[in-house]
């Protein structure tokens, strides 16, 4: 969704017992955050713990979200193909260093959002 190194791993234990549900991905705060698959925007908005979040159901029990964003791009409602720009990245990610956290779930399910990253992602 955004080019930088992951920082942060889905699954790894943080702030004691907590155990990350998604990733954090390093980038220059500003950076153009895209759409990992088709969909529809459900959610672009400011959401405690998460800040400026946009999620996006692809359909199947899909849903890809995008934490810690700027200057949205798209709005609730929008249609959204693969590589469109949806936001701009955040210069916290939800570690204290700009970037963004990417989390995908299939119905309730968190899912290793790995899987769904292209190759220099």
């Amino acid at each position: 969704p955004v080019t930088g190194d992951v920082l942060a791993r889905f699954g790894e234990r943080f702030g004691g017992s907590l155990q990350r549900q998604g990733i954090i991905i390093g980038a220059d705060a500003g950076n153009t955050v895209r759409a990992v698959h088709n969909g529809r925007v459900v959610f672009a908005d400011w959401l405690r713990g998460s800040g400026n979040l946009i999620v996006i159901d692809h359909g199947n029990s899909f849903i890809s979200l995008y934490a810690h964003v700027q200057d949205f791009t798209k709005s609730t409602g929008d249609w959204v193909n693969r590589g469109e720009a949806l936001a701009l990245s955040g210069a916290d990610a939800g570690n204290g260093s700009p970037g963004l956290y990417f989390e995908i779930r299939q119905s309730s399910r968190t899912l290793d959002p790995q899987d769904w990253l292209t190759p220099g992602d």
